[in-house]
């Protein structure tokens, strides 16, 4: 009899582990070799990356990367090589030191091309427009809070709601 309370003491302590785990796997968010959150968003250091179909240098080039700053996914890591998803969502292998940990983002990408969103000057639906800018435009984001990034590009900057960018999860902070 005195094994049943701590068999059950057991059970409940797994249970709580648990549960106390559930928020990052609901999120699918694990931590890598690297020490960092996977996945993760980063960008492209370099004005030219090759991206490999696999991590070493001896898997062939799939397709290489020309614009530096452009952002990138991070969905998994073997070694110093990083699995990366683009805003297409094509994947393949990029050695580590040919990304960057600063934020950047796409204005939805998946819009018609030409198309045109306001930046706001504050993060509010009814917000004076600061700007405009194309889908597609690459930008800096300089914070984001409660759904909301402040995004710089060239000498612009302004509000966009963050889920009009490819390169931010949805209530992601960053400051």
């Amino acid at each position: 009899m005195k094994k049943r309370p701590f068999i059950a003491q057991w059970i409940a302590a797994i249970c709580l582990i648990a549960i106390a785990d559930l928020p990052a796997h609901a999120q699918g968010t694990t931590i890598g070799p690297s020490g960092l959150k996977i996945p993760r968003f980063v960008s492209l250091k370099s004005d030219r990356v090759n991206v490999r179909g696999g991590p070493s240098t001896d898997h062939k080039v799939k397709w290489v990367f020309r614009r530096a700053g452009l952002p990138v996914e991070i969905v998994h890591e073997f070694e110093n090589w990083r699995q990366i998803r683009d805003s297409e969502g094509e994947e393949g292998w990029v050695y580590h030191s040919l990304l960057s940990g600063r934020r950047t983002a796409l204005i939805s990408p998946w819009q018609t091309a030409g198309t045109l969103v306001d930046l706001l000057r504050n993060p509010a639906e009814d917000a004076p427009v600061a700007a405009k800018a194309q889908v597609g435009v690459q930008v800096d984001i300089t914070e984001c809070e409660r759904g909301w990034c402040e995004v710089a590009v060239q000498s612009y900057s302004g509000w966009l709601k963050a889920n009009l960018l490819w390169g931010v999860y949805p209530n992601e902070e960053i400051n």
